[in-house]
């Protein structure tokens, strides 16, 4: 009993120190992942890299005790095709990575030159300056440069004329020219067709210019108006008139209505060029990224001045992450310059936000490794693989899929000519063909009045166009002359 009681002294003793170290190893693990490192993937013989990425929304988010997002999908995804483990650390300082004051590269790309890193997986876009120092892989992302507003801080009065929204400047040209070609061929129809002036020299046409003027109107208002068409010539053109109005009344009612509803009309800011000359609001972008030295670089005058304005007001307009620059956004009059794809999903998670339309800077984020690395290409030849099966069209929507962002897809614009052009194609062979049976009403009158009169067929349509047009009365004073001059 004495020899076994030190003997289970020891073992109890052997157990608690066990668990303080147990505790003591879960308290470290807990510290790391706090600090942003994150192991997975832990399998024995398999190769480690260190990944270093940055925290932003939606790539590497931490979500309790772990990290996840669109990256960290996609890493996993690529550790699984390649057999290799990983250990994910967010950036010390940061940043992306840009060349500082002292010549030294920063953020995560600093990271790999440093060989504190092995890669770089995170919204890291590829550019020039940077493929000199390290290599990347193929883009698993393809965006560009756009502009993020708050919709109430760009919102405008409507005009006076926002009733002539729905359609373009040159849609509502060729309305007008549509309108006076119609009255026009109205008119020579009218005149044309004996079935509808019968006597040109006993009776008066009704459908003079003005009337016919006044009939075309009266249709654009689906209100009937006289005269009322007798011939069958000049019923084709009213009918093909009236189905032409019909459809473009409703097209444009369609395009009105779903202009109040968008409210895109009410963004002043469509391009770059309108952002550096209104006064309203801030702008910048983040400091040290690829879109500021985008700017930086151009030859654009454009982006000149937009690079100039950035540079002199840098300490207010430049935000150091992606997370104040949207809170900026909400909170204050600015707008942000960056990655167009970033800026889809905040419009998606924040439904008073939305991107200008116009976007530049085609460009991918892409995963960077140092130049001398192995992993490069068997890296770039999974993300296409990745591709090919769909896979990164899966993370695209699980991760950007938003109920505010399919509403931003749908944005109004007016109704171009293209869209109306097999409209305005109906109403021309409309009026070709009424003009044609006008024409073919007038020959079977000649005809049968050459028959009764025992002349020539063509002399008598001839003498019947020019009593008509009014042209004869213009040719009788210089007849008149000459008889004078004979006798």
């Amino acid at each position: 009993m004495a020899k076994g009681l030190p003997f289970t002294i020891r073992v109890v003793t052997a157990l608690l120190l066990l668990r303080e170290s147990s505790q003591a190893g879960a308290g470290r693990n807990d510290d790391a992942v706090s600090k942003g490192v994150d192991s997975r993937g832990q399998t024995e013989g398999l190769p480690t890299l260190t990944v270093t990425t940055i925290l932003e929304d939606p790539y590497v988010m931490v979500r309790g005790a772990e990290l996840e997002g669109y990256c960290m999908d996609l890493l996993g995804a690529l550790a699984g095709m390649l057999r290799f483990q990983y250990r994910v650390k967010v950036v010390g300082d940061g940043q992306y990575g840009a060349v500082s004051a002292g010549g030294n590269w920063t953020g995560m790309i600093g990271e790999i030159l440093r060989k504190e890193a092995d890669i770089a997986v995170a919204p890291l876009t590829v550019t020039s300056a940077r493929e000199e120092v390290v290599s990347f892989t193929t883009p698993f992302l393809q965006t560009g440069i756009g502009i993020l507003l708050r919709k109430d801080t760009v919102s405008q009065e409507m005009s006076f004329f926002h009733f002539l929204s729905p359609f373009s400047k040159e849609t509502w040209t060729g309305l007008l020219f549509a309108y006076l070609l119609t009255c026009c061929c109205l008119f020579l129809v009218a005149r044309l067709s004996p079935c509808e002036w019968n006597e040109p020299k006993n009776e008066e046409n009704h459908f003079t210019f003005l009337n016919s003027l006044w009939f075309g109107a009266g249709a654009l208002a689906l209100q009937g108006v006289t005269p009322r068409p007798q011939a069958l010539s000049v019923r084709v053109v009213a009918v093909v008139w009236w189905l032409f109005t019909l459809a473009l009344l409703a097209a444009y009612i369609a395009n009105f209505t779903a202009l109040l509803s968008s409210g895109s009309e009410q963004l002043p800011i469509q391009t770059f060029e309108d952002l550096v000359k209104q006064r309203n609001l801030e702008f910048g972008t983040l400091e040290g990224s690829s879109t500021f030295y985008f700017f930086k670089n151009s030859k654009n005058p454009i982006h000149q001045m937009i690079y100039e304005y950035m540079e002199k007001r840098r300490e207010h307009v430049l935000v150091k992450t992606y997370q104040e620059a949207v809170q900026r956004v909400m909170d204050s009059n600015y707008a942000f310059i960056g990655e167009s794809i970033s800026q889809d999903l905040a419009a998606a998670r924040h439904c008073n936000l939305i991107r200008a339309p116009e976007v530049i800077g085609a460009r991918g984020f892409g995963i960077a490794t140092t130049q001398a690395s192995p992993w490069t290409k068997p890296l770039s030849i999974a993300v296409l693989k990745l591709r090919e099966l769909g896979d990164l069209d899966y993370l695209r929507n699980k991760w950007w899929e938003s109920s505010c962002l399919r509403q931003s897809r749908d944005r109004w614009s007016p109704l171009e000519p293209p869209a109306l052009g097999g409209l305005f194609l109906a109403l021309g062979v409309g009026l070709a063909l009424g003009v044609l049976a006008a024409l073919a009403e007038l020959s079977n009158s000649s005809r049968l009045t050459a028959g009764h009169a025992k002349k020539s067929c063509c002399s008598v349509f001839i003498e019947e166009i020019c009593t008509r047009l009014r042209i004869k009365e213009k040719a009788r004073p210089s007849q008149e002359t000459s008889g004078k001059a004979n006798a």
